[in-house]
């Protein structure tokens, strides 16, 4: 064990861990000191009622102190193994039950005292404490008598063995912890010192307690949230030279483009390429964002900025997630800046031969990451679904260029609030308005006893079908959610005179790309898939979409799901199938789908539900992961906004060296992003 343990001590150093629980400390995220200290409980066991015996009553939450009488391992008359005490206080006699742990027998003895907390309640016809905490009297209580803390765990990682780990922290080096905030915003702010903050985080005397600790700890996340990202834009829009584009003088050839496309574009499209040509025509780098529901025009508007890029002779890239909306871009650009006279060259994993040695427009995967894939003169690159790649993939592709232009863009539904936070560096644009012509679909959840009903309704009613399924084959632990290939098998049998087709993630891209090409031709009527097609597939002549086990997804994802029809003219219609143990809250989620087609609308309610790890279906999606915050910590939120911007302001954060360490501020995060 080293002498001296600081921060960045690997937690294996600290006592009575090790490498074995270290291995599991690191499944929770926990790799050093510094996280133990971070590792906040998620809720808390209320277990302050203090009560003698003869006071109690079923269904309490209590603890008491109690002196053993006896305690075996028994079994019940259906085998169950259970674990029997009799304890005794000077008000009466109770007996405990623990179930499935044998091994209390070895740690409880006869004739001791001990605290226990837990719940009253009946076992047959006796009045008993049930699988109750314990804690030998005269030691500093941690699981028993008061709020006791309970944190994320994994397999053979206890909340109870996490606490004492805390405990010892919390004893013997908490003068690590350093308050990096200024004095005079805790002060301003009635906030609680960093020490304080912790340990009442971890231990606290009350729930008031509690909240006003996570108050403190959240308002850091926010803050250094902030801070970074304004200072970033700062060093970016003061210190980084970037492209800077003609705009007046390519006039002409961008109204005759713009004129020529076979739709209008919406008041927002044309608002937002105002923002983009703003952007491009200063001495910095663009870096914005632009979000709009599926269907809203985000291709058309990247494809312009495209085309300013090569007007003023440079390269553009544009990269997207998966093969299938990379191939979907490729032919609309090529569609749209081919005849223009535009190179336009596909980079992906199935892409064997490049026929172009200098294209003028990139389109591809992380495929563009790839060394050997050369920018000669690249200017502006497009990110398409940028939450789905992190800073570091984002930061590679820029670097193959000299400060280009960022344009990032997204279909996923970003609460108002959660862009203000996360994307504090960028500038936004929104496209609210959906393309003339476009026709609402239709939404209705509808209960697993109406489904023979729906079915005989589709059959009527509806042409070319997308069937969305969670899983690709069954789960025995989720037997009531449908998997694509049992469904495949299935809806073959229910409409027999439809030509059925699947779809999903273990498909080779070739397989995949015939299987969409066949239904885009109307070779298939029924695509059975898995949330594969939740971005880059457009096929106009679809006109309903059936989302199974719809309850197991988040509102923004559905919503992004809802858009794979209704991009014709035609009336289409998205169903929402829910299982017979969908819960009463589940399904009044769902039915704000009926009523709410506005995404970042849809997404704003669904914060405010399930939070923002849920509704973006995968805390990776390169958003922040939040210990103490809330994005709905609005107040915090705007408070640690309003203090980031005078720091700044002022100038101030030249004299707080720990402040600018905990941002970042190295030479080498000049120009780059978030």
């Amino acid at each position: 064990m080293p002498d001296k343990i600081i921060l960045s001590t690997p937690v294996k150093n600290l006592p009575f861990v090790g490498e074995t629980y270290a291995n599991k400390l690191a499944n929770v995220g926990v790799k050093t000191v510094k996280d133990l200290f971070y590792h906040f409980p998620f809720r808390y066991d209320n277990f302050t009622l203090v009560s003698k015996i003869f006071q109690l009553q079923p269904g309490e939450i209590v603890s008491l102190t109690a002196k053993v009488d006896s305690i075996k391992n028994i079994y019940s008359r259906n085998g169950k193994r259970l674990t029997e005490a009799e304890i005794t206080d000077d008000t009466g006699i109770i007996k405990v039950i623990w179930f499935n742990q044998h091994y209390i027998t070895k740690i409880i003895k006869t004739g001791n005292s001990y605290m226990f907390s837990g719940k009253v309640d009946f076992f047959g016809n006796n009045l008993c404490l049930i699988s109750p905490q314990y804690e030998f009297i005269g030691l500093n209580h941690l699981h028993t008598g008061r709020l006791v803390p309970i944190y994320p765990e994994t397999e053979g990682l206890s909340s109870k063995w996490i606490r004492n780990r805390i405990d010892y922290l919390l004893r013997n080096h908490l003068g690590l912890l350093v308050d990096f905030m200024p004095h005079f915003i805790l002060a301003k702010e009635n906030l609680l010192d960093l020490k304080n903050a912790i340990k009442n985080i971890h231990f606290p005397k009350n729930l008031e307690t509690a909240e006003k600790a996570r108050e403190r700890l959240a308002f850091d996340e926010l803050f250094l949230i902030q801070l970074g990202a304004l200072f970033r834009k700062k060093i970016r829009e003061e210190e980084t030279i970037g492209h800077r584009y003609q705009i007046a003088k390519f006039n002409k050839n961008l109204v005759s483009f713009i004129n020529n496309l076979p739709f209008t574009l919406t008041d927002d499209q044309n608002r937002a390429l105002e923002e983009i040509f703003a952007d491009l025509s200063k001495n910095h780098p663009m870096n914005r964002l632009l979000e709009g529901d599926v269907g809203s025009g985000k291709t058309i508007i990247a494809a312009i900025s495209i085309y300013l890029s090569f007007l003023n002779g440079f390269q553009s890239a544009i990269m997207a997630p998966t093969e299938i909306l990379a191939n979907q871009h490729y032919q609309t650009i090529s569609n749209l800046l081919s005849p223009l006279g535009l190179k336009v060259q596909l980079y992906t994993s199935s892409v064997k031969k490049f026929d172009i040695d200098h294209p003028d427009v990139f389109v591809g995967t992380h495929t563009l990451l790839k060394e050997s894939i050369k920018f000669h003169n690249i200017g502006l690159i497009v990110i398409d679904e940028q939450q789905r790649f992190g800073v570091e993939q984002r930061q590679i592709l820029q670097k193959k260029g000299i400060n280009p232009h960022l344009l990032t863009m997204t279909a996923t539904p970003i609460p108002r609030t959660i862009a203000l936070t996360i994307y504090k560096e960028l500038e936004i644009s929104v496209l609210n308005e959906m393309p003339k012509g476009r026709v609402k679909v239709k939404t209705w959840v509808v209960e697993e006893k109406k489904r023979d009903l729906a079915y005989e309704w589709i059959k009527k009613n509806c042409h070319q079908i997308f069937i969305v399924c969670p899983f690709i084959e069954d789960s025995e632990s989720m037997q009531s959610v449908k998997a694509a290939k049992t469904e495949f098998e299935n809806i073959k049998k229910i409409f027999n005179n439809y030509s059925v087709g699947l779809l999903h993630g273990r498909q080779t891209n070739n397989e995949k790309q015939s299987v969409l090409e066949k239904f885009k031709q109307n070779k298939i009527d029924i695509l059975i898939s898995t949330p594969v097609v939740e971005v880059g597939i457009d096929i106009s002549t679809a006109d309903l979409i059936i989302i199974e086990g719809a309850d197991r997804f988040g509102l923004a994802q559905l919503h992004q799901l809802r858009g794979r029809v209704g991009r014709g003219n035609q009336q289409s219609y998205c169903l929402l199938f829910t299982s017979n143990d969908s819960s009463e809250k589940s399904i009044k989620r769902l039915k704000a789908l009926e009523k709410i087609y506005n995404g970042p609308r849809l997404a704003e309610f669904d914060l405010q539900l399930r939070g923002p790890g849920e509704i973006f279906g995968t805390k990776q999606h390169g958003l922040v992961n939040f210990k103490a915050a809330r994005f709905t910590d609005k107040t915090i939120m705007l408070l640690a906004q309003k203090e980031a911007d005078s720091l700044l302001k002022l100038n101030l954060l030249k004299d707080h060296k720990i402040l600018q360490k905990l941002i970042s501020l190295k030479s080498e995060t000049k120009g780059q992003t978030n």
